[in-house]
Formats: structure tokens, sequence, C-alpha cells
């Protein structure tokens, strides 16, 4: 934001006060300069005049490289400005004046209740970092430039916040600090004031929130850890699949693999005893199990797919075929 005074469109008495100010930065008078105060001026110096050198340390006045002073005669702003840094003269009696610091000046906003756009309360507090951008407007402008912009960083808190979810609250801080802080420099640019920085510190939820959003994080993260298990288990068992494909293909690494059981279980401290077996006597067994199991299954198959009108007509003629044969010969 520029130093100069920006003028709100469609406003009279805004634009008076911005043509005032431009009559105070150019040293021109509204208006003339009375007799009270002519004869105020004059019997001012003559008692400076009188009073030398005492007067002298009420005269001069010094103000920090920081500082700006400004002055006023008989409640009339003087011309010139600002004064500053360094040394400035003052009658005494008819002038005064106030120092304004040009220091960037931070301020805590106290926890503000807000109600977010979902219908969410929660307290929010933030920073504000300001400094004075010109001095005589924040001394003519405001009455207390400090105390307006402290309860205006209040109100502007609660207005930025009101407009945004509670998802938005807690994920783009950045951005609505950099809102605010718009915000605030527009209103206080009349006064003299600039807002450089706003931060927000802390968002307290309700308990119930707290817990609520605490419950579904941890169904979230064990809904993860679920789907990660089985994906480590359905990669495992193809790898080990794979790696008993390879051992049957290979009989030298099926037998490399017995030689480490056998290695293992004989490492373990227990009792049992295991009597190693050569691979070439268990390799017939296992082919005649494997062999016996797929005709037991073909046997069971073919029973299921037998029809049953066949059963059904054996079972029927058999006692027949059993009286016949029981008959006995006719005469």
């Amino acid at each position: 934001m520029t130093g100069t005074t920006l003028e709100p469109q469609g406003s009279t008495s805004s634009q008076a006060v911005m043509i005032d100010d431009s009559r105070r930065r150019t040293g021109a008078e509204a208006d003339s300069i009375g007799c009270v105060e002519v004869l105020a001026t004059v019997c001012s110096i003559v008692l400076m005049v009188v009073t030398l050198p005492i007067s002298l340390f009420l005269c001069f006045k010094v103000v920090q490289e920081y500082e700006r002073a400004v002055i006023f005669r008989l409640g009339r702003l003087r011309s010139g400005g600002a004064r500053g840094p360094g040394v400035f003269f003052v009658l005494p009696c008819i002038d005064n004046y106030c120092k304004v610091d040009l220091r960037t000046v931070s301020f805590d906003v106290p926890p503000q209740e807000v109600l977010t756009r979902d219908s969410v309360t929660v307290s929010v507090d933030a920073v504000v970092y300001y400094r004075i951008r010109d001095p005589l407007n924040a001394v003519v402008q405001v009455a207390n430039y400090s105390h307006s912009t402290r309860l205006l960083a209040a109100t502007t808190l609660r207005n930025v916040l009101g407009t945004r979810n509670l998802s938005e609250l807690l994920t783009e801080r950045e951005a609505i600090s950099h809102s605010m802080q718009v915000t605030l420099d527009e209103a206080t640019d009349p006064w003299g004031v600039q807002v450089e920085r706003v931060e927000i510190k802390d968002v307290s939820l309700p308990d119930s929130l707290q817990r609520s959003m605490a419950a579904e994080a941890e169904a979230a993260r064990e809904a993860r850890a679920k789907v990660i298990a089985a994906e480590g288990e359905m990669k495992s068992s193809r790898a080990l699949k794979e790696a008993s494909d390879i051992m049957c293909e290979s009989p030298a690494a099926l037998q490399l693999r017995y030689l480490q059981t056998l290695s293992s279980i004989a490492g373990e401290k227990n009792s049992t005893i295991v009597f190693p077996l050569p691979i070439e006597l268990i390799g017939p067994l296992m082919n005649f199990t494997s062999s016996l199991g797929v005709q037991r299954t073909t046997a069971q198959l073919g029973r299921v797919a037998r029809p049953q009108g066949t059963s059904t007509t054996t079972s029927s003629s058999s006692p027949q075929a059993d009286q016949q044969e029981h008959q006995p010969p006719l005469d």
C-alpha cells in the first residue's frame, strides 16, 4: 500500500477530509490568522526573550529517529507536516506537540467465539503487526489509533472467519491471514495506519468435536492399515507361489531347501528326533499320493455327474429280478 491517502468514491465527508489533508501538506491555511493568535504569538516570543536562557530548555525539543512530532499552535495544526527526527522549536504556552512512534507494533487479538459457515463454533485468536504510515492522520483523523485498530481487528477476525468452513479454517490459515491483513489495511488507511501482517495463533474446537474428529481419524488409520496388510499378504502369497513353482522345476533347489530345513531344526534346542530321508525316496511317495488324490477327485466328480434316472432304474429293477429268481416252477 502506498503512502498516499485513498479517496473513497461517493462520500462527500471523505472528500472534504482529503482536501483538508492536502491543504495541511502544502502549508496553506484554511482561515486567516486571527488577532488573538497574533497577540498570543507576540506575547510568547516576549516571554521567551525575557526568560532567556531558561526558556531555551522549554523551546527546543528532540525527537528520535523512529519518532515524529505533530505540532499544534493554539489548537491549529502547524504547516510543514510532522517534525523530526532531530531538534525542533516550539513557543512556550501556545504550542503543544504529540509524538508518534513509527516502529512496528504488535498486539494480540483476544480469543473470539466464531460461528463458521458450516455452523461450527470455534474459538480463534490472532496477532496483528502494524505501524504508523502518516503521523498527521494518526493524530488528527482518529482519537486513539491503537485502541481503534484493536477493536477493528477483533471484528474483522469474526467477519472473515464467519465466511469460511471449518476445514478451510484448519487447512488455509495463510490465505485467511492474508485476507484479514488486506481488509484491515484498507479500513485503517484513512487513519494513517498500515497493517503489515496478521497471523492466526490458535483454533480451539469444542471437546465433543475433538473427540468425533479423533474417532474419525482413528477409523481412517485402521482402514488404511487393513488395506496395507491385505496388500502385503497378497504380495507374500504371490511370491511364495512363485518360489514353490521354481523349486518344483529345479530338484537341486528343492534338495537345498530340504537341507536348510534340517539344519534349522537341528539348531533348535529341543528333544525332537528327525530321521532325514533322501529326497529321491520322498519324491515317488509324493507323486503316488497326488495320483491317489486325483483318482479320488475324478471318482467323486463322476458320481456327481451321473444321472439320477440310472440309479433309480437299477434300484427299481433289482426287486423284480429277485422275485423271479425265488418264484417256484409251475407244474
